[in-house]
């Protein structure tokens, strides 16, 4: 085989095992055989375009952010995941009103460094990453797959995504916009919310979990062993101004309050 019969070989070989939408990392190709100069040599012939610096994408293909996401996770092997809010999207328990650009909830361990290809503006939504111990970080509860067209993608379960949402109330998230997302979860695993309420490492975030499965009234609740979750002690305000519910003692919006004793 002649050296140009190998390039083209090696060239349509990537290309049928790369999933359409979807983002390589340079660094990956490269352990596959793909070196600097041939993938300069495929930019240049018009198989492969640059994904900024250090990624690519197959030539005139269009990549939304799990196409990127993709990359991160299975090629980089980044613990990097949707949750909260965007995996609750993604599972039909909370919608996506487009007004503006979209918010996506990105999930990591402390000290997780994203690469700089990987940019909201370049996908065309705001990334917004939460790097946090919430959860034990080799833990590897709560997680699903997610199939998004070609390819697969590892995001947080409702039980989980329901805790990450709570994480970030109130200041990336409303407290009205979760209680109006926890009405939608009527169907959650009690075994694994108890789980992930015995590992959670928030106290602010268990009491609000509870608090609000409580208000919206889900059946699951009442199969939870509470006296096995660490609730904590001493008061924690939600939001300032806030009325101070004795159970789990925090303090919440009034309106919440008032409606739950109505």
């Amino acid at each position: 085989m002649s050296m140009s019969q190998e390039i083209k070989t090696k060239i349509n070989r990537l290309i049928s095992q790369w999933p359409r939408g979807t983002v390589s990392a340079a660094s990956y190709l490269n352990t596959l055989g793909f070196g600097h100069d041939l993938l300069v040599r495929y930019k240049k012939s018009g198989w492969i375009q640059s994904f900024g610096r250090g990624a690519y994408i197959l030539y005139g293909d269009k990549v939304e952010w799990p196409g990127a996401l993709y990359a991160l996770q299975t090629q980089l092997g980044l613990h990097v995941h949707p949750g909260g809010k965007t995996a609750l999207e993604l599972k039909g328990y909370a919608h996506y009103l487009p007004s503006g650009k979209r918010k996506v909830f990105l999930y990591g361990t402390q000290g997780q460094v994203l690469p700089n290809w990987f940019k909201g503006e370049r996908l065309g939504v705001d990334i917004a990453m939460t790097r946090t111990n919430l959860f034990p970080g080799d833990s590897q509860e709560g997680f699903s797959e997610f199939r998004e067209k070609d390819f697969p993608m590892r995001i947080s379960s409702p039980e989980r995504a329901a805790m990450e949402m709570l994480h970030l109330v109130p200041g990336k998230i409303s407290f009205e916009e979760a209680l109006l997302i926890m009405e939608n979860l009527v169907s959650l695993r009690p075994d694994m919310v108890q789980r992930l309420l015995t590992m959670c490492r928030s106290i602010k975030v268990k009491r609000l979990f509870m608090y609000t499965a409580e208000k919206q009234g889900h059946s699951w609740v009442s199969d939870l062993d509470l006296s096995k979750i660490d609730l904590g002690k001493g008061k924690r305000m939600i939001v300032p101004n806030g009325k101070y519910d004795r159970k789990y003692l925090i303090t919440v919006p009034p309106d919440s309050l008032a409606e739950a004793s109505a």
